[in-house]
């Protein structure tokens, strides 16, 4: 069976006819669900003082479309805060809802959107950053020392999802898979966990794995592996590198480099 044919394994939280998996349909690719993170509620009492207080804020900020989808349902548009978003993804999001968007970041994790939000100046403003509960510090703690007023909170949780690990390690065993696609640096957290070390580091060993950003790549990275990284930090960039990648690399070779990967990956084993 040739890369091409294998399928594509989704990790992120969606259904199967959701967004990564429709891009990836879309361009011929076959899919394979394996979700590994699920989306569970937040503290509905402090949800309500929030949305409350939606008002007061000068800046709303979002670093993923799950912040994005969950804070809109619940929330009306406000008539006075910006929104700033961390990359095109999120901000397509944010559009598709009806939403302004003031401010995009350079999609490269926090670190691309603290470096715009300086520019135009955030000291003394009041800042909304609705997150999910696993979400690092990084955004909160620039904006503080940007002179921001942060207010974050837990907009979902972040949980593990149950997988069908007899059938995942059928499929890595009989090296079924042509390549893996991570949206989140918790994919990559709860992937692990889920298939154990030794079958993750068989899977990524034999079928590349594509980040959406370098903040997922980051956590690859922790764990000896390499993977292509999506030049347009969303999921459309996403399905689109991992065309690329599983289009030119030929049968029985992995050393091809997609046009729409800003790097190559390089499979590495994982040190006992």
């Amino acid at each position: 069976m040739s890369d091409a044919a294998r399928p594509v394994v989704v990790t992120r939280a969606e259904p199967t006819d959701g967004g990564l998996s429709a891009e990836l349909a879309r361009l011929g690719l076959p899919v394979l669900h394996w979700p590994v993170i699920g989306i569970g509620p937040a503290d509905p009492a402090e949800w309500e003082m929030h949305r409350r207080s939606i008002g007061t804020f000068d800046w709303i900020v979002f670093t993923s479309a799950h912040a994005v989808e969950v804070l809109t349902e619940a929330m009306p548009k406000p008539a006075h805060a910006r929104i700033a978003a961390v990359g095109p993804s999120t901000a397509e999001t944010l559009r598709e809802r009806g939403w302004p968007v003031d401010l995009t970041g350079h999609g490269n994790g926090a670190e691309g959107l603290l470096g715009p939000l300086a520019e135009v100046g955030v000291r003394g403003r009041r800042v909304l950053y609705p997150a999910s509960s696993r979400a690092l510090s990084t955004l909160s703690e620039g904006l503080e020392r940007l002179g921001a007023e942060v207010v974050r909170f837990a907009a979902y949780r972040t949980v593990g999802a149950a997988l069908d690990v007899a059938d995942c390690r059928s499929w890595i065993w009989r090296r079924g898979i042509g390549a893996v696609t991570f949206a989140s640096p918790s994919a990559v957290i709860e992937l692990e966990r889920a298939l154990g070390g030794a079958d993750f580091e068989r899977l990524l060993a034999d079928a590349p794995a594509l980040a959406i950003g370098p903040t997922t790549a980051r956590e690859l990275e922790a764990r000896a592996v390499t993977p292509v990284v999506a030049s347009n930090h969303t999921l459309h960039g996403l399905a689109l590198a991992c065309e690329a990648l599983l289009r030119a690399i030929q049968p029985g070779s992995r050393s091809a480099q997609p046009e729409q990967a800003t790097a190559p990956r390089a499979a590495k084993r994982l040190e006992s």
